[in-house]
C-alpha cells in the first residue's frame, strides 16, 4: 500500500480523517470514565447514556444523508465537525446525566450529519473506480489514528483527576476543529436538487437496499465480539497470560493497516463487494470454530491458537468491511449517495449496539455451542448478502433499464 494517495480529494480527506480519529481514540479510551470518574455517574448511567447517544446518532443518519446531500456534502461535513469542536468543549462543565445528554444528543446528530456527508463526498468527488480504494484507504488512516489518540489518551488516564479528563476533551475538540479546516481545501461537490414529487428519503423505501443493511448490521457484530466477548474470554475461560488480549488486538490492528487496501481490490463491482461478503462469513465461521478450542488446550497451543483466529477473524472484518462500501456505493443512486451512506451507517451502527449483548450471552453464556451457533449464523447472513445484491440490481435495471451497467452486476 502506497504511503501516501495522489493528491486531491483522496489525500485530504486522509489528512482530516487522521486528525479527527485521533480525537475519536481520546473519546473512545476516555469517555466511559470521565463519565463515571469526573462526572459522577453510576456505570449503569454512564453506560446507558452512552447507548441513548448511539441510539441518536442511528435514528439520525438517513435524514442527515438527505442535509448533506441538498445542502453539498463538503459545506456539510466542515459545518458537522466545527460545531462538535464547539460542542465538545461544552462537556467540560457537565454535571450530570441530564447535563450530558444535552450537550451529547445534538453532537450525535451532528456525527452523523459529517460521516454521511463524508460519504457523500467520496461518491461526487471521488472517480468511481476508487471510491471503495478511498473507503479502504480511510479505514487504515482510521486504525493508525485511533491508535494514537488511545496512546496519548492512556497518559490521562493514568493521571486519573478532573483536569486530565478536562484535558483530552479539550484535545477532542481541537482536532474537530482542525479536521474541518483541513477539509476547507476540497473543492465544493455539486448539490443534488430534491425530486420535484415522490418520497425524499429514497433509502427507507428501498427495500432490497434495507435488506442489505440488515445484513451488513448483522455481520458488524463481528466488532463487538472482538471488542468485548474476546478480552472475558482470554480473561476466564483459557490459561493464556493477560497480555495475549494486547497481542490479539495488535494483531487485528496492525493487519488493518497493512491489508485493508489490498482485500478491497475487486470490491469495486456489485458482484465481487457481495462475494466479499460471503467470504467474510466464511472467514468469521472459522475464527468462531477455533476460538472456543482454546478453553482445553495449555499455555503455548492457546497462544497459537489465539493468534490464528485473530488472523482469521480480521480475513473476515476486512472482506466484510470492502463489500459493505461497494456494495452500498454501487446501489446508490448518483444523485443521492447522502442518504443512502447514512442508511448504509445505520446498520453498522445497529450491529455494534446490539452486539455486547448478543456475543457474551453466545460465547461466555454458552460456551462452545454459542460460539458455533455465531459462526454458523456468520456464515449464513455472508451468503444471504449476494441474492440481496441481485435483487436489488433487477429492481434498480426495472426502473431505470438505461442506466445500468451490466459488467458491474
Amino acid at each position: 500500500m502506497s504511503l501516501l494517495p495522489e493528491p486531491g480529494p483522496i489525500r485530504t480527506l486522509a489528512a482530516a480523517t487522521l486528525i479527527n480519529t485521533i480525537g475519536n481514540g481520546l473519546w473512545m479510551v476516555s469517555s466511559a470514565l470521565f463519565l463515571t470518574r469526573s462526572v459522577g455517574l453510576p456505570v449503569g448511567h454512564a453506560g446507558l447514556a452512552l447507548t441513548l447517544v448511539a441510539l441518536v446518532s442511528l435514528v439520525t443518519s438517513t435524514p442527515a444523508g438527505y442535509l448533506a446531500d441538498r445542502l453539498g456534502p463538503r459545506g456539510v461535513a466542515i459545518g458537522g465537525l466545527a460545531a462538535l469542536g464547539l460542542c465538545e468543549v461544552a462537556l467540560t462543565g457537565v454535571h450530570s446525566m441530564a447535563g450530558f445528554l444535552l450537550v451529547a444528543a445534538p453532537m450525535a446528530v451532528l456525527d452523523a450529519a459529517q460521516r454521511a456527508a463524508r460519504g457523500a463526498i467520496i461518491g461526487g468527488a471521488v472517480p468511481q473506480d476508487r471510491r471503495v480504494y478511498t473507503r479502504a484507504y480511510l479505514r487504515s488512516v482510521t486504525n493508525v489514528g485511533i491508535t494514537v489518540g488511545a496512546a496519548v489518551a492512556g497518559i490521562g488516564l493514568t493521571v486519573d483527576t478532573r483536569t486530565a479528563y478536562l484535558s483530552l476533551i479539550v484535545a477532542d475538540s481541537a482536532t474537530f476543529l482542525l479536521a474541518a479546516a483541513v477539509l476547507t481545501r476540497l473543492a465544493p461537490v455539486a448539490r443534488t436538487p430534491r425530486a420535484e414529487s415522490g418520497p425524499r428519503l429514497i433509502a427507507l423505501r428501498d427495500r432490497p437496499f434495507l435488506a442489505f443493511v440488515v445484513l451488513d448490521g448483522l455481520l458488524a457484530t463481528n466488532f463487538g465480539l472482538f471488542e468485548v466477548a474476546l478480552p472475558l474470554w482470554i480473561a476466564g475461560r483459557t490459561d493464556a497470560p493477560r497480555w495475549m488480549i494486547s497481542v490479539v488486538f495488535a494483531v487485528n490492528t496492525v493487519t488493518v493497516v497493512l491489508l485493508q487496501v489490498r482485500a478491497a481490490r475487486g470490491t469495486d463491482t456489485l458482484a465481487g463487494a457481495a462475494h466479499a461478503s460471503r467470504r467474510a462469513g466464511f472467514a468469521l465461521l472459522t475464527a468462531c470454530l477455533i476460538f472456543p478450542l482454546t478453553a482445553g488446550t495449555q499455555h503455548a497451543l492457546t497462544i497459537t491458537l489465539l493468534i490464528v483466529a485473530a488472523l482469521a477473524h480480521v480475513a473476515g472484518e476486512l472482506w466484510y468491511s470492502a463489500g459493505g462500501w461497494g456494495i452500498s456505493f454501487g446501489l446508490a443512486p448518483d444523485h443521492a449517495h447522502g442518504q443512502y451512506q447514512g442508511t448504509y451507517a445505520m446498520g453498522h451502527q445497529f450491529g455494534q449496539m446490539i452486539a455486547p449483548a448478543v456475543v457474551t450471552t453466545l460465547t461466555l453464556g454458552w460456551g462452545t455451542p454459542g460460539w458455533l451457533l455465531l459462526g454458523a449464523a456468520f456464515a449464513t447472513v455472508g451468503c444471504l448478502v449476494p441474492p440481496v445484491v441481485r435483487r436489488a440490481v433487477a429492481r434498480a435495471s426495472r426502473r431505470s433499464p438505461a442506466s445500468e451497467e451490466p459488467a458491474r452486476v
